[in-house]
């Protein structure tokens, strides 16, 4: 114990209080400076990181719908449906159309002659809607249609400027991909205008559409980036 005699006169004395008074203001400073940019996460803070990512696809629904022409089918399917849903990281949906074509000739010269249909998917969930167009223009036909809700562009690449939990709030859906899922498939049959001697046409009242409902499931990491192209 030091008196004020003693840090007036003894160098030893002032060194160690000295050192002391050092420690007891910087420690506090630091461990608030580094809580501050940590995140919630070791290292966490404002850096470039390597994010990397995979999609892989769950099942929701499937089936098979004949739809007039003109005509549309929807449905509503809810993730509940999903074993372990509540765990899994979606962050979007697809639909998944094939579909061949019936249109009914008329004779000849118009047996092997048909007109290309349209067929839309729609897929929505939540304020989140996606629509694409198909044809079956000889035949056979399919499409996908997709909507995400996650930053597509961070992924596979190196980020900078942001801090590990900012990257993270843009690629975990935190649970938004739970709930209700719609898909709606609408056609636009045309039978071909070609006429037969005896009169008729070739008609086409709609077609069989088969289809599949899956979620987007995102695994992704999140790795400091260490550039060793000049080592």
């Amino acid at each position: 114990m030091y008196t004020l005699e003693d840090l007036k006169t003894n160098r030893d004395a002032q060194i160690t209080v000295a050192s002391i008074t050092f420690f007891l203001l910087a420690f506090p400073l630091y461990f608030g400076f580094a809580a501050g940019n940590a995140d919630g996460s070791l290292g966490g803070g404002v850096a470039d990181y390597q994010v990397n990512g995979e999609i892989t696809y769950v099942e929701l629904a499937s089936g098979s719908q004949y739809i007039d022409d003109g005509g549309s089918w929807s449905e509503t399917f809810n993730t509940d449906a999903v074993n372990n849903a509540d765990d899994l990281n979606i962050v979007g949906i697809e639909l998944r159309l094939s579909y061949g074509e019936d249109e009914q000739p008329r004779g000849f010269p118009c047996a092997s002659q048909t007109a290309p249909d349209t067929i839309t998917g729609t897929v929505s969930h939540l304020e989140f809607v996606q629509s694409g167009d198909g044809t079956n223009a000889g035949g056979q036909g399919s499409h996908a249609v997709a909507e995400t809700w996650y930053n597509t562009s961070m992924v596979g690449t190196v980020v900078s400027g942001l801090s590990m939990s900012e990257i993270e709030a843009q690629l975990d859906a935190a649970g938004a991909g739970l709930g209700a899922h719609m898909a709606e498939i609408g056609v636009a049959a045309d039978g071909d205008s070609c006429v037969t001697p005896a009169g008729g046409d070739n008609q086409d009242g709609g077609e069989e559409v088969s289809w599949e409902l899956h979620l987007m499931v995102l695994d992704y990491t999140i790795a400091p980036y260490i550039d060793t192209s000049e080592v």
